[in-house]
């Protein structure tokens, strides 16, 4: 048996390792770049080494200090989790030299696996079902262009390296298609360091199942059954499930037998999940599904196959690391109900899902879920790693009633100081085809304007906030009526965050005695009784918490309510932009500039394309008119807020 490991990662996947490890009295060792010093999986670990600065070219895909590290520490083997090097067949070969083990497959199988053009071709000789396209090595765009007009439009254009969404694009026509192809090579070669992508037919009706697979040394491979990942934004997982909406026996059999067969193609050892397309326009049919790609470690919503299998995957890896055999045969797993996996990311979902930074100022997650983390309260959402907080995982007997779990948990997640899609995964909860199970990798793209829509509040969290706002909740005005220098009534305008309206509400406090009020609003009065996050307001009985962060408080009651108010000894701003200066919507990398000043433009040119956290992000020009000034220039690095281009407007 293994007695110690290192942990290659960071974030909640470490933490998840972590938890396994104490249960089996598996000592730990974690690494951690500048950036994390001070976060959970560092604290959590029995030890922990410092491996470099905070890009992660300069600390988490530092191999060979990874690996000193770990000879230095007394490890025996070194645990990738996902992401970084979990991947990279170059890393695993150096584990080995050195005399530790890898917890994973072997260098051969991730290369087998590692480009998808060369899997898909392994996987077509074994007689596992490959998607029609082109995967071979020419890369000219004009002859790519050839092969997608053969294809058939649509297409989707795929690195060949990698995954997560990155370096992919669907074209719908030929005229898009070399600058989709341009956008995809670039984020390729920077998220993957190759460029090479290749041309696939795209399903119009497609769901994304995957099947999560083992195999160990003793020639043993067994399925543990199927997630549906179909609830997708820009190619990136939002939302899992296990077992598959609509699943027969006959479909997850097929599947089944595929994913064990592409393992025994390349005599696969430790977890891995099999990632196949399904054309749902009819059902779900066992002769209409596709091989996608091979992930040769463990996924990031693997617990919802713990769940319905009541396994531990991280202790399976262990165990076959050990050179043990598999613990258990096909015919002893059962599917056990239905779980979800939420993924709760710092990201500003009404601004396209751009990704978020902040310091997570108030982090409450409820006891009606697992949470998987490497995020406490007080901890810095960084722009160097991606910005996911936590992951939500709901078991229950029904799918119903799994689903109802999932949206009570997110709605009861309190989380301030940084903008989240929390709101928005609810709203995907409560969506009709979703909760009937009818879903497909366009479910989210179709509805996106409902889904993240600001929700009007109502009168009695508005009240709330208001109260919050004028600091009437903190223990000083909960147990004095004494307001030295203060009138009894007092009146604050209130702005509700990320909302189409642009005028303030006006919100009247009037303090009765501690904890009494009569709150006025447009055309409503209502009387509130504090005690603690209790509220009685007009005899209705409304429990919420409350949190208040500069010039912002958020009302926390069934959802999250985030309002902002002016600082009352500031000065007003008024826009002097005026809709000229179009600025960087967070900190990132500029990839491509493509105007100069004086270029005549129109609304929606695109202006430049900016990189953050490995994923590309264009920005056009919101009206008509004149480029004045570009001082932003390619390669540079800019934060959140720095004017990129300058725009005046057309002469008359």
């Amino acid at each position: 048996m293994i007695n110690k490991i290192l942990i290659a990662n960071r974030g909640e996947i470490a933490c998840r390792i972590i938890r396994t490890c104490k249960r089996l009295g598996v000592a730990t060792v974690a690494v951690y770049s500048d950036a994390d010093a001070g976060a959970l999986h560092v604290s959590s670990a029995d030890e922990a080494i410092r491996i470099g600065e905070a890009p992660v070219a300069d600390s988490y895909l530092r191999a060979d200090t990874i690996i000193e590290a770990a000879l230095a520490s007394g490890a025996q083997a070194i645990h990738p989790g996902y992401g970084f090097l979990s991947e990279n067949p170059d890393f695993v070969e150096k584990v080995n030299a050195a005399g530790l083990r890898f917890i994973g497959p072997s260098a051969k199988a991730i290369r087998a696996m590692g480009l998808k053009d060369a899997a898909k071709k392994l996987m077509h000789e074994a007689g596992v079902p490959v998607v029609p396209g082109y995967h071979g090595d020419n890369q000219e765009p004009d002859f790519l262009a050839a092969e997608a007009d053969k294809i058939g439009y649509p297409v989707l254009i795929k690195a060949r390296a990698g995954g997560g969404g990155k370096g992919m694009r669907k074209v719908d026509n030929a005229a898009d298609f070399k600058t989709a192809l341009e956008g995809a090579q670039r984020e390729a070669q920077a998220s993957f360091a190759d460029s090479s992508c290749l041309i696939e037919k795209y399903i119009n009706t497609p769901r994304h199942i995957e099947i999560q697979v083992f195999g160990d040394d003793h020639g043993n491979v067994m399925h543990l059954f199927e997630r549906d990942c179909s609830l997708q934004r820009r190619h990136q997982k939002v939302i899992e499930e296990a077992p598959a909406p609509g699943m027969t026996e006959a479909m997850r059999n097929a599947m089944g037998a595929a994913a064990v067969k592409a393992c025994q193609a390349i005599n696969y050892s430790g977890a891995g999940t099999i990632e196949f397309i399904v054309d749902s326009s009819d059902g779900l049919k066992p002769d209409a599904f596709w091989f996608m790609e091979m992930n040769t470690r463990l996924q990031v919503e693997h617990p919802v196959t713990e769940a319905i299998t009541g396994q531990d995957l991280v202790e399976w890896q262990l165990l076959v690391a050990a050179g043990q055999p598999l613990p258990l045969t096909q015919q002893q797993l059962t599917i056990n109900g239905w779980a979800f996996e939420a993924r709760v990311y710092a990201e500003d979902v009404e601004s396209g899902f751009l990704p978020a930074t902040g310091t997570m100022a108030h982090l409450v997650f409820p006891q009606s879920a697992r949470i998987d983390t490497g995020i406490r309260q007080g901890d810095t959402i960084t722009p160097y790693y991606d910005p996911m907080i936590s992951k939500l995982i709901v078991h229950a007997a029904t799918r119903e009633q799994a689903l109802s779990g999932l949206r009570h948990s997110l709605l009861n997640t309190q989380a301030a100081g940084s903008v989240t899609n929390i709101r928005f995964l609810a709203a995907l909860c409560e969506h009709n085809d979703f909760a009937a199970g009818i879903v497909d990798t366009g479910l989210i793209e179709r509805d996106l304007t409902a889904l993240t829509a600001t929700p009007d509040s109502p009168p009695y969290i508005q009240a709330i906030a208001a109260i919050g706002a004028l600091g009437l909740s903190a223990p000083m005005a909960a147990t004095s009526g004494f307001t030295l220098w203060q009138p009894l009534a007092r009146t604050i305008k209130l702005s509700i965050v990320n909302a189409d309206a642009t005028e303030p509400m006006a919100v009247t406090v009037e303090t009765l005695r501690p904890n009494s009020f009569v709150v006025s609003l447009e055309n409503t009065r209502l009387t509130v009784e504090r005690s603690g996050n209790q509220y009685t307001i007009d005899g209705k009985v409304i429990s919420a918490g409350l949190f208040v962060n500069q010039q912002q408080v958020n009302v926390f009651s069934n959802g999250t309510y985030t309002f902002e108010f002016p600082d009352p000894l500031s000065a007003d701003e008024t826009d002097g932009a005026g809709g000229d200066q179009i600025v960087a919507p967070m900190p990132g990398l500029i990839k491509v500039v493509s105007v100069k000043p004086g270029d005549q433009v129109v609304q929606g040119d695109v202006l430049l394309v900016l990189e953050a956290m490995k994923m590309e992000h264009t920005l056009t020009a919101p009206r008509d008119g004149v480029i004045a000034e570009v001082p932003g220039v390619v390669e540079a690095q800019v934060e959140s807020g720095t004017v990129l281009v300058s725009l005046e407007m057309l002469a008359e």
